[in-house]
């Protein structure tokens, strides 16, 4: 037995609060994460003002278990229109991706840095993030090279400042935020997700492929111009 003076000194919140997170990890997985993302927009589709508050607390509590943002960030376009898909997924990636960031600098910090072995590459990004701090940030986001939701995680680590993290991290994610919503309201369309509506004409098929060449066009360029400047920052460092 542990005298109960040092017990006191051991820091039970973030034990408790690591392996509550934990078994709610692996509970969502073994539950079949993806199917239930799916059932969940299905059901919100249907709330009227209150679907986009739950849509967001979902896409919140979806990032911070690693669960895979594309199911939800597709939906939203299927759901709620390319305009307020993006708005909504850009609100939600975002306080996501802060609470993530928090969890990571102040109650898992231990675990995120085990994770991080397998990624040599972070040692360079926190150096370049030392020295550009947003910038490096935003220019990360804008990359896919780096897997979205450990990254989140692993800012926590990093010192770059919480306003500046949210700041970069909501400008780096609106490209592919709106690429995806916009992917996800013609896939909603072939789905016949919200049944009832009339087919669209062959003009409005035209008008959706033109504008999603040019989204899926404007990401690809903005995303190859980061990662040149990334990797150059990187080689810097």
């Amino acid at each position: 037995m542990l005298p109960s003076s040092n017990m006191k000194k051991i820091p039970w919140k973030p034990i408790l609060g690591a392996i509550g997170a934990i078994a709610f990890f692996i509970g969502l997985r073994a539950l079949d994460a993806p199917a239930h993302l799916t059932h969940a927009l299905n059901w919100i589709a249907g709330l009227g003002p209150l679907g986009p508050i739950l849509f967001i607390l979902l896409y919140i509590t979806s990032t911070v278990a690693f669960l895979p943002g594309s199911i939800l960030t597709l939906g939203a376009g299927a759901v709620f229109g390319v305009v307020w898909g993006s708005i909504y997924v850009s609100i939600a990636s975002t306080l996501g991706a802060t609470a993530a960031f928090l969890v990571g600098r102040h109650l898992a910090r231990d675990w995120v840095e085990g994770k991080l072995e397998s990624f040599p590459k972070f040692k360079a990004v926190d150096s370049a993030v030392a020295e550009g701090g947003w910038r490096i940030v935003g220019l990360i986001r804008l990359s896919p090279a780096f897997p979205f939701n450990l990254l989140n995680y692993a800012f926590g680590l990093t010192q770059v400042k919480l306003r500046d993290y949210i700041v970069a991290s909501w400008l780096g994610m609106m490209p592919g935020t709106v690429m995806y919503v916009y992917l996800g309201s013609l896939a909603g369309d072939l789905a016949t997700l919200g049944a009832g509506g009339r087919a669209k004409t062959p003009a409005e098929w035209a008008l959706y492929g033109v504008g999603l060449a040019a989204t899926i066009g404007v990401t690809v360029y903005v995303t190859k111009i980061a990662r040149k400047a990334l990797q150059e920052k990187i080689h810097e460092s």
